[in-house]
């Protein structure tokens, strides 16, 4: 191949040139003369030197470049005489065809190393329990492993009542009687004879004309015919026409209808034409409408099985199957996994699980996956591909981001509509269907996972359904694991990184017990441990938790807002507990905790210890440590109605000026703040958890002047008493 370039003559003769980049010419003397396709070539000693572009000009030079040789191949396929298009009107296939594992014959004889005797038994009952009614044992011609596993199925009773086994022999008459030999006794066997009718092995392997072709058929079917009748056992014919693919459909269906003339099929004794590709030649609509040609025209059409054998060289045998089944074929041969010479056999699990997924009962059990690819590699020393369609281990994995959302969401919506149809996105059929999980087989996390499958992983493995706007920070959390260690996280690593984060992380203090006391709101005795000491913090709040957390603000003088609270019961392993998940913000950023607990209250505690403990400034933090004091701040909290700095002198043993001056030095506010604060905290309870009038609530809190309280109130929180209550 090449492109010819006019340029000038040159010095001496030039007969051609090649062009890479520089310019070229050749010598000229001539050494020998060819005739090649009619055409004479001149071959030349040649001495090449560069020339100078410019003086190149109006001489035929060739460009030269590599590229494959596409003109060497023509289409080895024929089509029928007549249009054959009935196919095309019929949308899917309506019913389960009958199925004939191939994978003793076929698949084994294409195995590096064949299967063992034993390996074939095993293999053989395999097929039994996936639901196989016919399955082609082997080629008892070929080899003793080959015959002596047929007589073990047969004299050990290994056949079931409703299994018909198959064997196959080329129409060779030695051949076919070795094959008599081996299947003698059979409680029911199907006799396969084949011979090749394609027009390239006619003439380039066999070198005989189509009536010499036709009568090794008809003679190969009368000895059958002949056998079975000498032969005790209970037979049925098969014959096929192989590379049918590349034979004129007018002679193969010529060849086959001599085959039925002699075994003459009856409704009780029916035959089987086998049509097979046994090398593909054409996309799969040639091959439906030679099939459909076939059907249409075999004799004895309503007492003749149509099978179809494809292979996988153009990557097609799936589409060429259901296209035949379209076209009227009966029967598959196929394989599991597309085992078989070359590029494979059709995968019959492709074929059956694609009409499970259109809601057509395929007739055959794929519900162990994993265990048939388990005993199917073991077997045949092959490996399952993982993107093998329903078989593969990655076939239903999820890692996109998008993709995990869409799935969890699909099956969410399942969950809420309870829909008893399966059409969740990015899924064809139930993982569960074939044994696959959710959480290890289809939700899998790597660095391109995202917050949704993350969430999923973590509900369905450990029944952690994380509020919607934890799923982010949680998502990023765990891809950054992935990502920094290049590798696939697994659900239970998963759930260790989110444990580690958000449940287990207490550094800086914890809290031992809590008790609550309910007059007018909440009033909580806390016992945080810190720096390895424990004190007893009193604090009011609106709720249990607000007066668990007042404590801790008062204790550590720190300032947050409560910003997130949201429960549910554990969906896995313990249905007795209960997991709390909350969410605080301090000067602009939000930090979660996790709380897990049978008691409810005590996981709320536990996920606000782990939030606070996140704070940035709790471990600088001027802690309530002064034993003194934090008795001062308890006896505040609960006398704080009607207190006064003269009463808590009193108390304590202390005059008045010393004791203002510790509270302020110690806490950071005046006694009469301190006290306005407390005031103000209970206020917002009380506003939050009753029906109690403001000027009540006032009178409660220690203010007999409803306008005072209003006007302290606006001035703390920035909104009136009412415009707090009315906030959503």
């Amino acid at each position: 191949m090449g492109e010819d370039i006019r340029c000038r003559p040159v010095s001496g003769r030039v007969h051609e040139a090649i062009h890479e980049k520089e310019w070229y010419r050749v010598g000229d003397n001539p050494s020998s003369l060819e005739k090649r396709d009619g055409v004479f070539f001149t071959h030349f000693y040649i001495s090449i030197k560069k020339i100078d572009a410019r003086d190149v000009q109006g001489i035929k030079f060739r460009r030269t470049r590599n590229m494959m040789n596409y003109k060497k191949y023509v289409r080895q396929y024929f089509m029928p005489p007549v249009k054959c298009m009935k196919w095309a009107e019929k949308e899917y296939v309506e019913k389960a065809p009958i199925w004939c594992s191939v994978d003793l014959r076929d698949g084994n004889q294409a195995l590096v190393i064949p299967m063992s005797l034993e390996q074939k038994i095993e293999f053989f009952k395999l097929l039994v329990k996936i639901g196989f009614k016919e399955i082609e044992v082997g080629f008892p011609a070929a080899s003793e492993t080959e015959y002596e596993f047929l007589r073990a199925l047969i004299e050990q009773n290994l056949i079931p009542e409703d299994v018909t086994i198959q064997v196959l022999t080329q129409a060779r008459e030695h051949i076919i009687r070795k094959t008599f030999e081996a299947v003698k006794g059979a409680p029911r066997a199907i006799i396969h004879v084949y011979n090749s009718t394609s027009l390239s092995q006619r003439e380039q392997v066999f070198r005989k004309s189509k009536e010499e072709i036709r009568k090794i058929a008809v003679d190969g079917a009368a000895l059958l015919k002949k056998l079975a009748d000498e032969t005790d056992g209970n037979f049925l014919f098969e014959y096929s026409p192989e590379s049918f693919t590349g034979t004129e459909p007018e002679y193969a269906l010529e060849v086959c209808n001599a085959v039925l003339d002699v075994w003459k099929p009856t409704p009780d004794q029916k035959a089987i034409i086998n049509l097979p590709v046994t090398v593909e030649h054409s996309m799969p609509h040639v091959y439906a409408s030679q099939v459909e040609y076939m059907c249409d025209n075999l004799n004895y059409r309503e007492n003749v099985i149509v099978s179809l054998h494809p292979h996988n060289d153009r990557g097609c045998g799936v589409a060429d199957s259901e296209l035949g089944l379209l076209a009227g074929a009966d029967r598959i041969e196929g394989t599991l996994f597309g085992n078989g010479e070359r590029t494979g056999n059709v995968d019959i699990i492709t074929l059956a699980m694609n009409m499970y997924a259109q809601g057509v009962d395929p007739e055959l059990d794929f519900s162990d996956m994993p265990g048939i690819c388990e005993k199917y590699e073991k077997f045949t020393g092959m490996n399952v591909d993982p993107r093998s369609p329903y078989s593969g281990s990655l076939v239903f994995a999820a890692f996109s981001g998008s993709h995990q959302d869409a799935i969890a969401k699909g099956m969410a919506w399942r969950d809420e509509k309870k829909c008893d149809k399966w059409t969740v996105p990015y899924l064809p059929i139930d993982p569960k269907d074939v044994g696959r999980e959710y959480d290890s087989d289809v939700i899998r996390i790597n660095s391109q996972s995202g917050k949704g499958g993350v969430n999923y992983i973590l509900m369905h493995s450990h029944g952690i359904n994380l509020p919607k706007v934890m799923r982010e920070e949680v998502g990023y959390m765990v891809k950054d694991v992935s990502d920094k260690a290049h590798k696939e996280l697994t659900p239970d690593w998963v759930y260790q990184i989110f444990s580690d984060h958000y449940i287990n992380t207490k550094s800086i203090f914890h809290i031992d017990e809590c008790h609550f006391k309910q007059v007018d709101g909440i009033t909580a005795e806390v016992t945080i441990n810190h720096a390895g000491e424990s004190k007893v913090i009193t604090s009011n709040g609106n709720g249990r938790l607000d007066a668990v957390s007042n404590a801790i603000k008062q204790y550590f003088n720190i300032s947050y807002e409560l910003s997130f609270y949201e429960e549910h019961s554990l969906t896995k392993g313990s249905s007795s507990k209960a997991v709390a998940y909350v969410g605080i913000i301090c000067n602009g950023k939000t930090f979660w905790g996790v709380g897990i607990d049978p008691d409810i209250i005590r996981a709320s505690i536990e996920a606000l210890i782990v939030a606070v403990n996140k704070i940035e400034e709790l471990g600088s933090a001027n802690a309530c440590t002064d034993a003194r004091m934090i008795e001062i701040m308890n006896y505040v909290q609960a006398n704080y109605i009607d207190i006064t700095l003269d009463d808590l002198a009193e108390k304590f043993f202390l005059s008045k000026p010393y004791l203002s001056k510790y509270i302020k030095e110690k806490s950071g506010m005046t006694f009469g703040d301190l006290v306005k604060k407390i005031r103000m905290k209970k206020a917002k309870a009380l506003l939050k958890s009753s029906n109690m009038t403001v000027e009540n609530i006032a009178m409660s809190v220690g203010y007999q002047n409803v306008e005072h309280f209003n006007r302290l109130f606006k001035k703390a929180y920035d909104m009136t008493p009412m415009q707090f209550r009315n906030q959503k």
